[in-house]
C-alpha cells in the first residue's frame, strides 16, 4: 500500500513538473515590470498568462478589469465566422423568373475588393437579362454603434452594406497635380478647392470630393464613398454589363442562396491586416446565415447567449471590427475566447491567421527576434492598445496571453516598446 502511494505521488510530481510554473523570483520580476514603479503604472494595464496544457493561470494583473479592446475585437468575429459560416461566404439570396433574377445581398465583401477570391458574377448572371436588387434585408446602419464621426473619410471606416462592390471605397491616384479616381463614375464629382488640404477629401454629406492642386499628395489611396442603393445599381450595372434595377422588396420565404467565395482568405486578410471592413461584413454574413437578415446586433446577441455564454466576464461587444469605444472586454475573457479558437482550429491554420512578430501582418515591425515568439492579434486606437494571442517560450511551448492597455497619454509606439520588454522577459521565463 505504501509503495502504491509513493508511486502515485511520484507520478503527480512528474505530471506537474511537465507544466511551466513561475518561480517566486520570476513572479516578483513580473510584478516589478508591471507594478507601481513601472511604466505601466501611469495608466490602466491588464495582463494574463495562461498555460494551455495545464489550463492554469501562471500570472495575472487586473485581468478582471474592462478595457477598450480595439481590433482585438476581431477575435470575436473570427470565432463567430468559424462557428456559423464554416468554409464559404454568404454572397446573396435570390429568386429567378425567366430572364429576370431578384437578389438580396448577404454581406459578402469580396466583389472587386483587394485581391480576394472573386465571386463569378458574370457566369452566375449569364442566363438573365435583368437584375432586380433589394436591400430590404439590411437592418444594421452603415456605421456601427459608437464609431467616431470624423473617421468618415478614412479607408478603415468604410460603410457597411448588403452587397458591397470595390469595398465601398474610391481609389485615388495622382496624375500631374490632380487626382484620378476609380470607379470612373466618381470623376465628375471631383473639384479643386483653395482650402489648405493635402489629400482628396470627401464632403461629409455627399459624394463630392475636393483637392488643392498646390498641395495634393495622394497618400490616402482609398476613400469611403456614401452608399446608396441607387448608386450601387449603377456600379453593378457597369461591372456586369447587365441592367440592375433597385426595388426594395422583402425576401420571400422560398428562395435560393449563393455561397460564392472561400471564407479562409477573408479571415486571413482581416486578421493579418486588421481590415475593419471585412470584419463588419463577416458579422453581417453571420447574421444572414442565422436569421436571413443582416443585423449585427442580433448576431452578437445570439453568439453571446449560445457559444460564448461561459466567458469569465460578460463582454460589452457592439461591432465586428472594434472601431467602437463601446466595446469593453477583460483580459481573462480574451484569453478564454482565444482558447476556444485554439481548441477548434488546426495549428497550421491558426498560425496562418495570426500576425507574427517581426514577420507578418500588423506585427511585422515589432517583437523582432531570430525566431518569432509572439503570434497575436493587435488592437490600437487613440489611448488604447492591446495584444492577444500566443507566446512561444524558451522551452519551445506555447502559452496564451492577453496584454491590454487603456487611458494612456503617450504614443502607441511607446506603449508597444515597453510591452515588448515585458514579453521578452516572459519568453525567457517559460
Amino acid at each position: 500500500m505504501q509503495k502504491k502511494l509513493f508511486l502515485f505521488f511520484l507520478s503527480l510530481f512528474f505530471f506537474n513538473s511537465a507544466f511551466a510554473q513561475l518561480s517566486k523570483n520570476q513572479y516578483i520580476k513580473l510584478e516589478s515590470a508591471l507594478g507601481e514603479t513601472s511604466f505601466f503604472n501611469g495608466h490602466l494595464t491588464g495582463f494574463m498568462l495562461y498555460d494551455l496544457d495545464s489550463q492554469l493561470v501562471l500570472y495575472e494583473k487586473n485581468s478582471h478589469q474592462r478595457f477598450i479592446p480595439a481590433s482585438t475585437t476581431k477575435l470575436f468575429t473570427l470565432f463567430s465566422s468559424l462557428i456559423v459560416l464554416n468554409d464559404s461566404t454568404q454572397t446573396l439570396r435570390y429568386t429567378a423568373d425567366g430572364k429576370t433574377i431578384k437578389i438580396w445581398g448577404s454581406g459578402d465583401p469580396s466583389w472587386k475588393y483587394k485581391e480576394l477570391y472573386q465571386p463569378d458574377f458574370q457566369e452566375f448572371l449569364a442566363p438573365f437579362d435583368q437584375v432586380i436588387f433589394s436591400d430590404a434585408n439590411m437592418m444594421s446602419p452603415a456605421f456601427g454603434y459608437g464609431w467616431q464621426w470624423d473617421d468618415y473619410y478614412y479607408n478603415y471606416s468604410a460603410e457597411r452594406s448588403s452587397l458591397p462592390i470595390f469595398g465601398n471605397l474610391v481609389q485615388v491616384k495622382k496624375v500631374g497635380n490632380a487626382p484620378r479616381v476609380f470607379p470612373p463614375i466618381f470623376q465628375e464629382s471631383v473639384y479643386p478647392t483653395s482650402r489648405t488640404i493635402r489629400e482628396l477629401e470627401r464632403d461629409f454629406h455627399t459624394n463630392k470630393f475636393y483637392y488643392n492642386p498646390n498641395n495634393f499628395r495622394a497618400r490616402e489611396e482609398f476613400i469611403p464613398y456614401i452608399y446608396s442603393p441607387e448608386l450601387f445599381v449603377k456600379l453593378a450595372s457597369d461591372a456586369t454589363g447587365k441592367q440592375w434595377i433597385y426595388q426594395p422588396d422583402s425576401l420571400p420565404t422560398i428562395h435560393k442562396e449563393w455561397r460564392a467565395a472561400p471564407l479562409f482568405p477573408i479571415l486571413k486578410e482581416m486578421m493579418l491586416e486588421s481590415d475593419n471592413f471585412l470584419a463588419e461584413q463577416l458579422m453581417l454574413m453571420v447574421s444572414d446565415r442565422l436569421f436571413q437578415r443582416l443585423d449585427t446586433e442580433r448576431a452578437i446577441e445570439f453568439m453571446l447567449k449560445t457559444y460564448l455564454f461561459d466567458l469569465p466576464d460578460s463582454p460589452q461587444w457592439v461591432d465586428g471590427s472594434g472601431l467602437s469605444r463601446h466595446d469593453l472586454m477583460t483580459p481573462r475573457t480574451m484569453v478564454a475566447l482565444f482558447e476556444k479558437i485554439y481548441r477548434m482550429m488546426p495549428d497550421n491554420e491558426l498560425f496562418e491567421l495570426l500576425p507574427a512578430g517581426g514577420k507578418a501582418g500588423t506585427l511585422e515591425n515589432s517583437y523582432k527576434a531570430d525566431q518569432p515568439y509572439v503570434f497575436a492579434k493587435t488592437g490600437t486606437m487613440s489611448n488604447n492598445h492591446s495584444l492577444v494571442g500566443l507566446i512561444k517560450g524558451k522551452s519551445g511551448r506555447y502559452y496564451c496571453f492577453a496584454f491590454m492597455n487603456s487611458n494612456y497619454p503617450w504614443k502607441a509606439s511607446e506603449v508597444r516598446r515597453e510591452m515588448e520588454k515585458v514579453m521578452v522577459m516572459v519568453r525567457d521565463m517559460i
